[in-house]
C-alpha cells in the first residue's frame, strides 16, 4: 500500500448491525471496506483480495477468531489482524496475540480507540514496506555496481 492509496479493510463479524456500523464509519474515514459474516467467507475473500487490515470478531458462527487468525496467516501473512471481542479475558488476549493478532479491542467498540489503533498499525505497515523497498533498491544498486565493475 502506497501512502497515497486507500487502505483496504476486511470487517468480520456475524452481527450485521455491528458489521455495518463499523464499516460505515471506516468508509467515511476514507478506507475501502469489505465485510464477511463468517470465518469461511473471510478466508475465501482473503484468498482472492488483498487487504491491509482485518477486524476479526472473536466469536463467529463457524469458527472462533483465533482459528481465523491461523487460517488467514496462510492466505494473508502481511495483513494486520485486530481481534474484537465482547468476551474479554486474559486467556483470549494471550491466545490471540500468540496466534498472530496485532491488536485486541473490547466491545462495545469505542470508535475513536479503534480508529487510532487502525491508523497506528497501518502506519507501522507502511513504514515496514518502505524499509523493505529501500533495502531491495540498495541490493539492486549494489549488484549493478558489482556487475559494472566486472566489465
Amino acid at each position: 500500500m502506497r501512502e497515497t492509496e486507500q487502505a483496504r479493510i476486511l470487517m468480520i463479524d456475524d452481527d450485521e448491525t455491528i458489521r455495518k456500523a463499523i464499516a460505515t464509519v471506516l468508509k467515511e474515514k476514507g478506507y475501502i471496506v469489505d465485510t464477511a459474516e463468517s470465518g469461511q467467507v473471510a478466508v475465501r475473500k482473503s484468498e482472492t483480495e488483498i487487504y491491509d487490515l482485518a477486524l476479526i470478531d472473536i466469536r463467529l458462527p463457524d469458527m472462533d477468531g483465533v482459528q481465523l487468525l491461523t487460517a488467514m496467516k496462510e492466505t494473508a501473512p502481511k495483513m494486520v489482524k485486530i481481534i474484537i471481542t465482547g468476551y474479554p479475558s486474559l486467556q483470549n488476549a494471550v491466545e490471540a496475540v500468540n496466534k498472530g493478532a496485532d491488536g485486541y479491542i473490547v466491545k462495545p467498540v469505542k470508535m475513536d480507540e479503534l480508529l487510532t489503533m487502525i491508523e497506528v498499525h497501518l502506519k507501522k505497515q507502511r513504514e515496514s514496506r518502505k524499509y523493505t523497498e529501500q533495502k531491495v533498491a540498495e541490493f539492486i544498486e549494489t549488484r549493478a555496481r558489482e556487475f559494472e565493475s566486472r566489465k
